[in-house]
């Protein structure tokens, strides 16, 4: 008798959720789907799903989207890149350049628009934002002992026990990585989101592995520029230390510019 009843409730269950996806499938119209789209990149089903599993909430379903492309790009950041393109980006006059080498699995999507719009934004957003380093695990360690040392003695300086200030050593170090490393750093188009998660967006709707294989940033007069290349997928477990280069060369002073 149990069991029945314990069955009957969960059909019960079961045919009222499927009423509700009804419902609002039924309140969600093309429009809605083709804004989504719009603003996201993701493909016109996911975006459709999104939208009825937040019952039409735009803001939730975009937290939807970017959650799924970030687990559909982690699934696929094994896969070997060895396609891809390089482009370019001038800006203030041929004050400020960029080169850039992203990569994919196959020449087919590395010509698509998609992937193309996605070179010139990162070749855009370095020229803008002047990353120093690709990802996290690219700074060197001289750096990054550097940096821990100052914030070590700034936290120090507070008069804080030792393990309150390993803790905002860890703190400031996450935003040491926002401020210095590509994939880390707010997208200059869309602060809300991270070249990371725009990267992922692509990934997700491409259906491909895309990383940034290297780019070089040059500004005129400015003492040095920077060249950052990380390890591809093959040959990670062999040299996990990538290579990443700043070279002085004569100029005047002059700090990098933080506008598109």
């Amino acid at each position: 008798m149990h069991i029945r009843d314990a069955i009957a409730g969960a059909a019960s269950a079961q045919r009222k959720n499927l009423r509700e996806m009804t419902t609002v499938s039924e309140k969600i119209d093309a429009k809605q789907v083709k804004a989504l789209r719009e603003m996201t990149g993701a493909p016109m089903g996911d975006c459709l799903k999104a939208l009825q599993e937040t019952k039409g909430d735009k803001e939730a379903a975009i937290i939807v989207l970017r959650k799924r492309g970030m687990a559909s790009a982690q699934k696929k950041a094994a896969r070997v890149t060895n396609e891809g393109a390089v482009g370019s980006y001038i800006h203030a006059g041929g004050k400020i350049a960029v080169l850039l080498e992203l990569d994919c699995e196959s020449d087919f999507v590395a010509r698509t628009p998609d992937f193309q719009e996605l070179l010139k934004d990162v070749a855009m957003h370095i020229a803008a934002s002047d990353p120093r380093y690709i990802k996290p695990e690219d700074v060197t360690a001289e750096d990054l002992e550097r940096e821990k040392e100052i914030y070590r003695a700034q936290a120090a300086a507070t008069g804080k026990p030792a393990p309150v200030i390993e803790k905002i050593v860890d703190g400031k170090m996450a935003k040491f990585y926002e401020e210095v490393c590509l994939l880390e750093q707010p997208f200059i188009k869309d602060q809300a989101i991270s070249v990371k998660e725009l990267i992922a967006q692509k990934v997700g709707k491409l259906g491909e592995n895309i990383t940034v294989r290297r780019f070089a940033r040059f500004k005129v007069g400015a003492p040095d520029w920077t060249v950052a290349q990380t390890k591809p997928v093959e040959a990670a477990a062999e040299s996990p230390s990538p290579l990443v280069i700043e070279i002085a060369v004569s100029g005047d002073e002059d700090s990098p510019t933080r506008e598109p």
